[in-house]
């Protein structure tokens, strides 16, 4: 009977054992998550850790069994139990062995490798006609030397595979020795190389997809400006790409060797660095917040990205309640049903091996990623411990598929023969072919070899610990699964009875000392617009805060000497202040140092001066409705008319008419009455509307005057209509009405707040006109620029018009409320708005600006205005003069009207004169007649005009001398002393004048 079996085909169970290994028909097929939850069902009722792995020295237990059988000369009843030993253990599975090299510290990763062991082991549907066997070594960290003696002795023991070790220096050593014998190489750790070697396969996701997780993540969050802290090479290796993208700013620094990372850290908080990529080990990730945290680098303002995928595993239990905003990657999701069933069962094999662990749920509740400090050491596995997993079940999956396809036999080799593997091309290919659900999810190659497809979670620090808030896959990018309104319901939960620290500055009517008698703290002592927006604003978020003067009274200039800002600015990268409010324009240099929130009042620059002095009025005002040029051209009118009705009437046959026409035919005479004098007076009466003896006759002389009659009415109806206008209303005389008026002279000075938005505005304008008046200011001596708006508004007071002031629109309409000796000269010359500053990166930016547009909606905040520009401190005292005098007409005074009066003193003086002058010519004329004086011929002339009672005047014969010598009058005493009119005829054609 020991004969026949030491001829079975079988052999010796050892030596049959490595040759059958890897047999079977198969075709490629996925990975089973039953499968896996199966096998650890089953490995949990059949135990864990040790008891199904079989040790080489049950193998050698089970060769001397054999052996004895063999050479036995027992009883038949020996040989029969000894026989029934042999059949059990010829129907057994057989052993595949694989090898695992670890580092002497790394148990995590050897426990993880047990436990897939085990897993397979216990799933009945893998790997059905085998039994995986662990060979583990363990080696130092980066002794190369070592590391290739234990693969040597693996390789001679024979096994299917090599798992490990994590040193990059060790493990391209095994690489090396694994490709010249045609044996898989299995990796589970980070590997910035891009290219594989034949015989290997990495899990761990490659560098390029991390790269790309990294930056969608950073764009999805809008980090523009950034810096990166690495602790060594392989982390510049990591965000290499991040360096390529010129769509970021980023600054490098480099964590010192010595373990006090708070000068660096110093260093960057001065630098104002709120956003920072770390990228550091999983073990220094605690140190490097923990010595943040103690320089004021772990608030709300900072956002952290970790480019770990363990931070998961890491007590972050210090920064929970810090409001610091943590962002980090894993692809360990502990909702997965795998994960808490593998992590139950590893910690319940460590408590049947006597080793003390708390209860596991107490890891995964609420999805709360963040370990106790009371947690075991294997509640939540690192990211190479799952990996670790992992790849156990896709070499076995691999494997099960190749065993289903060929004959495999597994032979020991030797590190220097020739003799190579002939399955392990075979064995390789099927790993980057198979795909298999594990604890890292879906695992599956390219056609290169690289683990490129995978799904990360993006996990966000909280009050409760690392919240998933999204996940990140090659293909979508990065998918926040939590809405606007979470995030933002989210930051007014942690803004819920917190003190906010709000710089500001005194400035009428934004922020005022309130007058009192009492003595006042706190906020109390502050009142005006801001502090009642300020106060609106904390009402609707739920918030608390404190009012705080900033130190050096600005509102935030950068120094280019000092390399920093100063004032509110300052004050907030500085973090004394988390908020600042005031009348804080929005520019474009400050935008870039700090957040701001939407505007709540939009405005321009102008320019304050004082109100125009009211113009004289002119004597002559009355001409005003007209120009000079329509008063010449009226007057050349006139005369064109007259001497056209002049040569019309004489040219007319029926303009002639007979004069006397009772006279002999011999003495009748024809006339023409529109001589030059009455053509010139019948144009002015028509001009001013009055009428005249002379009426035309004739058609042509009719249509001059009619044409003359519709001209005269159109100007004298235009010049009543304007006249009214002028003489009402007053005229403002202003000596500026524009900055281009400003640019075009010298004699008035103007200025503006030094450092100021309005001076950064002409000091970077690239119009002339501005650029003009920039440079003007700078050449100023004594300065035109002052420290406070307050000074301005008192050098255009006492300026007497030869200072005007440059500001905001706002500020000049509350000014001008108060002040009704000034005003703002025309249009705002830019547009720009206030709005509410926050450190950069600040949480709350959102939130504040929604709740300033909701006031905006509501109206409050139109309330808040016309509380403090027109009611509050002495707002109204000053009328609008354009509408009162649009509602009421300005009564008329001498000065307006006194040119009429001089016109008519002129006319009346003229008439006097040409009066006396045809009052001596006549008088001449009849002493010449009479032989006579000239002064007997006026005195009796004046006599006569001087006798009140004397309304006629008869006509003076001539003696026969006079006819003889010419036309005479008679002598005036041959006047009676009462005349009548019938007895006052003319002797001849001359009347007397």
């Amino acid at each position: 009977m020991c004969e026949i079996y030491e001829q079975h085909p079988r052999g010796h169970p050892r030596e049959r054992s490595e040759e059958r290994a890897l047999r079977g028909v198969g075709r490629m097929k996925t990975g089973s998550l039953s499968r896996a939850e199966g096998g650890a069902g089953e490995r949990t009722e059949r135990g864990v850790g040790q008891g199904n792995l079989e040790t080489p020295e049950d193998a050698g237990s089970h060769t001397r069994i054999l052996r004895r059988f063999a050479s036995c000369r027992f009883s038949p009843m020996s040989c029969l139990v000894v026989l029934s030993a042999l059949l059990h253990l010829a129907t057994a599975s057989d052993v595949i062995r694989i090898g695992g090299l670890f580092d002497l510290s790394d148990e995590r990763q050897e426990v993880a490798f047990r436990y897939a062991v085990d897993a397979i082991n216990s799933d009945r549907k893998l790997l059905t006609h085998a039994r995986l066997s662990a060979q583990i070594e363990k080696i130092p960290p980066s002794d190369s030397f070592r590391g290739s003696r234990k693969v040597c002795s693996l390789l001679k023991t024979g096994v299917a595979a090599i798992f490990g070790p994590q040193s990059g220096q060790t493990s391209a050593h095994v690489q090396s020795i694994c490709d010249a014998l045609e044996v898989p190489h299995i990796e589970n750790r980070w590997d910035f190389r891009l290219t594989r070697d034949e015989y290997s396969v990495n899990l761990y996701p490659h560098p390029s997809t991390l790269a790309k997780a990294y930056m969608d993540v950073l764009m999805t969050l809008g980090w523009r400006k950034f810096c990166i802290i690495y602790e060594n090479n392989n982390g510049l290796i990591r965000v290499q790409e991040l360096l390529k993208d010129h769509s970021f700013q980023i600054s490098l620094r480099q964590l010192p060797t010595s373990g006090d990372y708070r000068p660096m850290l110093k260093d960057a908080k001065k630098a104002g660095v709120t956003h920072i990529v770390l990228d550091v080990e999983r073990d220094n990730i605690f140190t490097v917040l923990k010595q943040a945290q103690q320089i004021g680098m772990m608030t709300s303002y900072h956002n952290y990205f970790i480019t770990s995928l363990d931070l998961h595993t890491v007590d972050l239990e210090d920064f929970r309640h810090g409001d610091t905003n943590i962002t980090a990657l894993t692809i360990v999701d502990p909702e997965n049903p795998l994960v808490q069933q593998v992590i139950q069962d590893w910690v319940f094999g460590e408590l049947r091996h006597g080793r003390n662990v708390e209860n596991p749920e107490n890891t995964l509740k609420n999805s709360n990623m963040t370990q106790p400090k009371s947690s075991p050491p294997l509640s939540i596995p690192q990211t190479e411990v799952a990996l670790m997993y992992d790849a156990v079940q896709l070499f076995a999956k691999a494997l099960d598929d190749l065993d289903r396809s060929r004959h495999i036999d597994i032979t020991p080799l030797e590190c220097d023969g020739d003799a190579t593997w002939v399955h392990g091309n075979s064995l390789i290919n099927y790993m980057k072919w198979v795909q298999v659900n594990g604890l890292t999810g879906l695992i599956k190659f390219d056609s290169e070899g690289f683990r490129r497809d995978v799904t990360l979670d993006i996990v966000e620090m909280s009050k409760e610990g690392l919240n998933r808030v999204g996940k990140w896959d090659p293909n979508s990018g990065a998918n926040y699964t939590r809405t606007y309104s979470e995030i933002q319901q989210g930051i007014i939960e942690s803004l819920q009875n917190k003190t906010l620290i709000i710089s500001t500055i005194l400035v009428s009517p934004y922020t005022m000392l309130r007058e009192t008698s009492e003595q006042l703290t706190g906020n109390d002592r502050y009142e005006g617009f801001c502090v009642d927006l300020i106060h609106e604003i904390s009402e609707i978020i739920g918030f608390n805060y404190t009012l705080k003067l900033a130190d050096d009274g600005n509102h935030g200039k950068f120094d280019q000497k000092l390399q920093k800002w100063n004032g509110m600015i300052g004050e907030l990268l500085d973090q004394k202040a988390d908020l600042a409010i005031g009348d804080l324009t929005i520019t474009y240099e400050r935008e870039h140092a700090v957040d701001f929130t939407m505007p709540w009042m939009n405005l321009g620059i102008s320019i304050l001066y004082r109100k125009p002095t009211r113009k004289p009025p002119n004597l002559f005002s009355f001409l005003s409705p007209l120009s000079l040029d329509v008063w010449l051209y009226m007057a050349t009118a006139y005369l064109g008319v007259s001497l056209l009705l002049f040569v019309l009437a004489r040219l007319s046959p029926y303009e002639w008419i007979t004069s006397f026409p009772c006279r002999e035919e011999e003495e009748k005479s024809m006339e023409n009455q529109f001589s030059l004098n009455n053509s010139l007076w019948f144009t002015m009466g028509s001009l001013l509307q009055q009428g005249t003896d002379q009426q035309p006759k004739a058609v042509s002389t009719r249509i001059v005057a009619g044409i003359w009659w519709f001209f005269t009415l159109i100007m004298i109806s235009s010049y009543t209509a304007n006249l009214a206008a002028f003489l009402t209303v007053e005229r403002m005389e202003s000596p500026i009405e524009s900055a281009e008026d400003l640019a075009k002279q010298t004699k008035i000075k103007y200025g503006s707040l030094y450092g100021g938005s309005t001076w950064n505005f002409f000091s970077s304008s690239e119009m002339p006109t501005y650029q003009r008046m920039f440079s003007f200011m700078e050449s100023q001596n004594p300065s035109v620029y002052t420290k406070s708006n307050e000074e301005g508004v008192k050098r255009v007071l006492k300026g007497d018009g030869l200072y005007a002031y440059m500001m905001e629109s706002s500020s000049i309409e509350y000014i001008t409320e108060r002040y009704c000796d000034l005003t703002q000269v025309g249009g705002p010359l830019d547009s720009k708005s206030y709005g509410i500053a926050l450190p950069p990166g600040s949480p709350y930016t959102n939130t504040i600006s929604e709740a300033i547009l909701n006031l905006q909606e509501s109206g409050n905040l139109q309330k808040l205005r016309t509380r403090w520009w027109k009611q509050k401190k002495g707002g109204g005292k000053c009328e609008d003069d354009e509408s009162k005098s649009s509602s009421k007409a300005n009564e008329l005074g001498l000065n307006n009207v006194g040119g009429v009066f001089v016109v008519l003193l002129a006319g009346m003086g003229l008439a006097s004169v040409v009066a006396v002058c045809e009052f001596v010519w006549k008088s001449r004329k009849l002493a010449t007649e009479e032989h006579a004086s000239v002064w007997t011929e006026m005195s009796k002339e004046l006599k006569f005009a001087l006798s009140c009672d004397a309304s006629s005047k008869p006509v003076r014969k001539k003696t026969q001398e006079q006819e003889n010598n010419g036309p005479s009058y008679l002598s005036m005493n041959t006047y009676g002393s009462t005349y009548t009119t019938s007895q006052y005829s003319f002797s001849s054609k001359d009347p007397i004048s």
